[in-house]
């Protein structure tokens, strides 16, 4: 997973390298991270 991570990216880079340029923001949609008011959650990994 650290490899993959390290390789493309987490969520937020993918998303503002090829969303964000459609034109489709993540801040303030559901897009965004829960502490921001949207729906993205990710659980702890060990």
């Amino acid at each position: 997973m650290r490899n993959v991570i390290a390789q493309v990216g987490n969520y937020g880079e993918v998303y503002d390298r090829f969303i964000t340029p459609l034109g489709i923001l993540r801040a303030g949609s559901l897009n965004a991270l829960w502490t921001d008011g949207g729906l993205m959650y990710a659980p702890p990994y060990r």
